[in-house]
């Protein structure tokens, strides 16, 4: 996509990505499990941030929109980005759409990376299936990518293989495959829950930098309603596959629905004599 139509969909105020009534359904011995149900938001390029337990079906939902549920039943008024309509196009299409216009991180990067794959080799495959270069400009742009992730030696991670790095050091590598054919739209699905909590700040201070330099739309997924809120510029809530409530992080104190309020009033806060913490008292009309 070129700058002017860029700055044309900003002036036309369009929304990147569009969700509207997204329901997700799989098979099961016993019938079908809805595990969405009727979820609706947008995304302009922005930082939206989706909080939930687990089962609330935030991953289901980002996984929907890259086309990652091939077993599931999906249906939705609308599910559109760019325009496009995900769920009319052909699998070729959401495979050139796919890493390409649209990209996801996903939550560990001892699972989500090839263990017999070269770190380096596997970010060049990524660039190389979507861009038509050759292998030099391809390990050149590959190393550029590890540096602007703040990996200090990109020559020598390159070569390694994702059990030799960190799992911070490997999550800077995921963003980085993630990046190299400079999506418009990331889905980021808990990128830092399997990290300590100095490398998470790291890992957050990449994806702000990136976004604001790209453009990006960002969807954050991830259980840690404080990250969410420190991080994002909205929020919207999942419980048992539903959309509970969406707002402004700046909102979240006035927030409406007793889960999100519940969740707010479970998280320690520094300086207050709080022990034990208060749980949520879950309400069976939640999940209706």
């Amino acid at each position: 996509m070129t700058n002017t139509t860029m700055t044309a969909m900003a002036a036309a105020g369009r929304p990147l990505l569009e969700v509207e009534d997204l329901r997700i359904t799989y098979p099961t011995r016993s019938g079908t499990a809805e595990v969405v149900r009727g979820a609706s938001f947008s995304l302009g390029r922005e930082r939206l941030g989706i909080v939930g337990e687990s089962g609330s079906g935030k991953s289901q939902t980002g996984r929907a929109i890259m086309g990652l549920t091939p077993q599931a039943c999906i249906r939705a008024a609308k599910l559109t980005f760019d325009g496009i309509d995900l769920l009319a196009a052909s699998p070729a299409e959401r495979r050139a759409l796919r890493g390409k216009r649209i990209a996801m991180i996903l939550q560990d990067p001892k699972y989500s990376l090839d263990p017999v794959m070269s770190i380096g080799r596997q970010i060049v495959e990524t660039l190389r299936t979507h861009e038509a270069v050759s292998r030099a400009e391809a390990r050149e742009r590959a190393l550029d990518m590890l540096a602007a992730v703040q990996i200090r030696d990109p020559g020598r991670v390159f070569d390694l293989y994702p059990h030799e790095v960190s799992g911070g050091m490997g999550q800077r590598a995921m963003i980085a495959m993630m990046l190299i054919a400079s999506p418009e739209l990331m889905i980021a699905d808990e990128p830092t829950s399997a990290l300590d909590v100095t490398v998470q700040l790291d890992v957050l201070a990449i994806l702000d930098r990136l976004v604001a330099e790209r453009g990006m739309g960002l969807i954050f997924i991830s259980h840690d309603l404080r990250l969410v809120s420190s991080f994002c510029d909205r929020v919207v809530v999942m419980y048992a596959g539903k959309v509970v409530e969406q707002l402004a992080t700046s909102d979240l104190t006035r927030a409406q629905h007793p889960y999100t309020r519940g969740l707010i009033d479970c998280m320690p806060r520094i300086g207050a004599d709080r022990h034990p913490l208060p749980v949520l008292d879950r309400m069976p009309e939640w999940a209706l």
